[in-house]
């Protein structure tokens, strides 16, 4: 794909008006408290993976209305009786959680590492999940994005987010882990979540969030048709009178929206040829992170010119290592082998 989007001196001061509703933060208070009158963690089951370096859990957690949302919790062997920092993964479009032997690689930097399925995915893409969508919606097009688009209080990602943060507040819980150094972490779909768990998180320690999807979603679906933004584009093509009210749903889990409300040090990918998350909605919430929380923390972009959806991929992995162990250090010889 050729450059299609912004040139680049103009994408680094991208600033654009994001419509936000007047009742953000009073839908998002009241819906994480509906959340959180509930225990968090349900179950939490030491697993055999075969693997003799890692711990690992199979967890399950209450997320949005009480649901039973699964994850796996790993942790480096030996660590019993050291508070590690935690990474909270999400997955990206269509995804599970998989088998926990798939993302070690916090692990095996010495955090402890919870990566939470996504409810009603794991069909598309990776090795599957096994959390249900238990609510239904009304018609909606292929795909996670329309269901329920036509009410925010009834919106797949209104749950999906909330999950995500829930699994912030079930990491705090498990053994061995230190609840003041926790970080959200994702690539695509996984990254719009880490973002909205920055902005919904006052306390959350650092965000790694890569080529971050539902940012700036009018423009994306002004400057692309690639799924998953094409299912909007599907479903308006049918509902033509239900614009303004789909765009009103958006806007409550747009990242650029609650990314503003964000405080924690965050490291951003950007990919320049991406169809799929388009760079200048990855800008807009770049540039815009952090300002209505008055935030003055450190943020950081990694920009990859000749890159699809792919972004940096492996390099970034070791850009982000290296940038999250000087912020969010892990304890000197937390890991080693069991017994």
């Amino acid at each position: 794909m050729a450059l299609f989007d912004l040139p680049l001196d103009q994408l680094e001061t991208y600033r654009p008006e994001v419509p936000e509703p007047d009742d953000l933060d009073a839908f998002w208070r009241r819906t994480l408290d509906e959340a959180r009158a509930r225990p968090v963690l349900v179950d939490a089951v030491r697993v055999d993976t075969g693997l003799t370096l890692v711990e690992t859990w199979d967890v399950t957690f209450a997320g949005h209305g009480g649901d039973p949302v699964k994850a796996w919790f790993s942790r480096p062997a030996g660590t019993d009786g050291t508070l590690l920092p935690a990474v909270v993964e999400y997955a990206g479009y269509g995804r599970g959680r998989g088998f926990p032997h798939e993302r070690l690689t916090w692990v095996a930097a010495g955090y402890a590492s919870l990566v939470m399925d996504t409810r009603g995915q794991g069909s598309q893409h990776g090795s599957g999940g096994d959390t249900p969508d238990p609510v239904g919606s009304g018609p909606a097009a292929p795909g996670f994005v329309t269901r329920g688009i036509e009410d925010p209080s009834g919106y797949y990602y209104t749950r999906l987010i909330t999950d995500a943060v829930r699994a912030v507040d079930a990491v705090r819980e498990l053994p061995g882990v230190d609840p003041a150094r926790v970080v959200a972490a994702g690539n695509s779909q996984g990254a719009g979540l880490s973002l909205a768990v920055a902005g919904l998180v006052p306390d959350l320690a650092a965000l790694l969030t890569s080529v971050p999807f539902l940012c700036h979603v009018g423009r994306a679906l002004g400057i692309t048709d690639q799924h998953p933004y094409g299912e909007v584009v599907t479903y308006l093509a049918v509902q033509r009178e239900k614009v303004d009210q789909v765009m009103r749903t958006l806007s409550y889990v747009d990242g650029v929206n609650l990314g503003r409300r964000a405080t924690a040090p965050a490291h951003f990918a950007v990919a320049l040829r991406d169809t799929i998350c388009p760079p200048s909605t990855v800008f807009a919430a770049y540039n815009h992170y952090g300002s209505r929380a008055g935030a003055t923390g450190e943020r950081q972009i990694c920009v990859y010119p000749f890159n699809h959806h792919e972004g940096g991929d492996a390099l970034h992995v070791r850009r982000q290592l290296e940038w999250l162990r000087e912020r969010v250090p892990v304890p000197p010889r937390s890991y080693g082998h069991a017994g």
